[in-house]
């Protein structure tokens, strides 16, 4: 499929989207969605993606609605099973509350964070904002050396924040190697970043503990949705995380830093 090799205008990129199901039908079924809207709601906290969350969202009715406004999932209570959708709009739209984020981040110089639980397909998104943000003068953080979280280790690679373990990346929801990365840095002595830009628990976990956050979520991750919609979390982008080639994600990335006024 080809990919654009500029940054796309608004229709293009809803159209790129939707071709590589990005956004539009994506391959996250139905009844996959609405478990996890479910264990969310009954108190599982591995859904709750490092965020606080008491007894807010407790109705999975409640979870569905939101999810139907900020994710473009179906609203139709009695569709329990098969295909479910990611507005396209809500997505370019979340792109460019993001862009704002990123460009006052570039005007403030902002000490920035990056890091994914999707290293195989966002690593590449998170990289390029990144440099982007150093080349417009941000200090993108360097996190402390040896850290632990879980069963594996917290490392950086290409400016961004990843798990691993047996020298291999990992795909992670949890919470615990930003922990791990804020409480190393307050150790050392070093001050916290201002701006976190991740994904799931690492955007999660940042944004409850007050930093400003923004970060990617998939339309089974319900929780970064309803921060955004309390305020804890800035922007919520929704996509599925993980289409079969990580490439597609480039014309969205290309979206984002010319939509911030960082592109080359």
């Amino acid at each position: 499929m080809p990919i654009p090799s500029h940054a796309p205008s608004r229709a293009e990129l809803i159209d790129h989207l939707v071709r590589t199901r990005i956004a539009g039908a994506v391959a996250t079924p139905r009844e996959n969605n609405l478990d996890h809207y479910r264990r969310l709601a009954n108190g599982d906290r591995r859904y709750w993606l490092g965020l606080e969350l008491g007894d807010r969202w407790t109705d999975e009715q409640d979870v569905l609605a939101v999810m139907a406004e900020r994710c473009g999932v179906s609203d139709d209570l009695d569709h329990r099973a098969g295909q479910d959708t990611i507005d396209p709009e809500l997505t370019v739209d979340a792109l460019d509350r993001m862009a704002n984020v990123l460009r006052k981040a570039a005007e403030g110089r902002r000490r920035v964070l990056f890091a994914t639980g999707h290293p195989g397909a966002l690593l590449d998104v998170h990289r390029m904002t990144a440099g982007a943000l150093r080349a417009a003068g941000c200090e993108v953080v360097r996190i402390p050396g040896g850290l632990l979280a879980d069963d594996g280790c917290v490392v950086q690679f290409a400016d961004v924040a990843v798990y691993e373990g047996g020298a291999t990346l990992w795909h992670t929801h949890s919470p615990h190697p930003m922990t791990a990365i804020l409480d190393g840095l307050l150790r050392e002595g070093r001050p916290l970043p201002e701006l976190v830009v991740a994904d799931h628990g690492w955007a999660g976990c940042a944004a409850q503990r007050g930093i400003d956050a923004v970060g990617y979520a998939d339309s089974n991750d319900p929780a970064l949705f309803l921060a955004e919609a309390e305020g804890t979390l800035q922007v919520a982008v929704p996509m599925d995380d993980h289409v079969v080639d990580p490439r597609y994600y480039e014309p969205m990335t290309a979206y984002l830093l010319d939509a911030a006024g960082l592109s080359a």
